[in-house]
């Protein structure tokens, strides 16, 4: 199929930026990422410069792969990153819009490439459990309940691609914040410092300069691991315990 790819090109982060129209040769059994390469393939032998992305394992396992696809985190179909997305679902003549995700806390590097450092600035403030734990305890000693257990390994099925914040209308990272707390929340290792953890987590995410949170939900659902909402839930009523509460030591 011959495609009609409009890519966003911006040289670096005070370059104004625009988007590019180039065609492609594509497979249907091609992945969103093979077409790419083909592209930049296509570019090499011209003489141009290729199309700056991020990848790495292209299982849809470390969020590396985030631009927006026609105004989509991920592009269009649900519950799948970038690099899972196959040019089966296109057509033959169709054009397909490329960006990187928006986000101020996100500045753009280079084309499709943006900084999510912030994000890991979040994880440094307390995503993280420092106690000394000592060796591996035997598996049934400290009970978990199951209502817990698959709570907590749903959290942390997020790969931290930041789609929930490119989805959100405000530029919000609540959903990505919740399933860490979620994540560490819900298991015995997380309870020791869990209310020190939200409240250096939440004034590391507003320091940021991540929107707030107004519950409109468009996180969840461009969210490629299908994190559920409540997360955010559990991330407001820790913050609560923590400050109003006075759980933090």
């Amino acid at each position: 199929m011959k495609l009609n790819l409009k890519v966003w090109r911006q040289r670096d982060a005070v370059d104004k930026g625009r988007l590019v129209t180039y065609t492609v040769d594509a497979d249907e059994d091609m992945s969103f990422l093979e077409m790419l390469d083909v592209l930049n393939e296509k570019l090499i032998l011209s003489g141009d410069e290729s199309v700056a992305f991020d990848h790495d394992c292209r299982e849809g396992i470390c969020g590396s792969c985030s631009m927006v696809i026609d105004g989509r985190p991920h592009g269009p179909q649900r519950a799948t990153t970038t690099c899972q997305l196959h040019m089966r679902h296109y057509s033959d003549g169709d054009t397909i819009v490329i960006e990187p995700f928006r986000s101020g806390s996100f500045p753009v590097i280079k084309d499709l490439v943006v900084d999510r450092a912030a994000f890991d600035k979040m994880i440094q403030a307390g995503g993280y459990v420092s106690v000394n734990t000592g060796s591996a305890p035997e598996a049934n000693s400290n009970a978990v309940p199951k209502s817990a257990a698959d709570r907590s390994f749903a959290a942390a099925n997020c790969i931290g691609c930041g789609a929930c914040v490119a989805a959100c209308p405000n530029g919000s990272a609540s959903l990505f914040l919740g399933a860490k707390l979620t994540h560490l929340g819900e298991l015995p290792q997380g309870q020791p410092e869990r209310y020190e953890r939200v409240v250096s987590m939440v004034e590391e995410h507003e320091a940021a300069g991540f929107g707030g949170c107004t519950n409109t939900g468009a996180c969840a659902t461009a969210c490629p691991k299908e994190i559920p909402l409540d997360v955010i839930s559990q991330l407001n009523r820790d913050y609560l315990a923590a400050t109003v509460g006075g759980r933090k030591k």
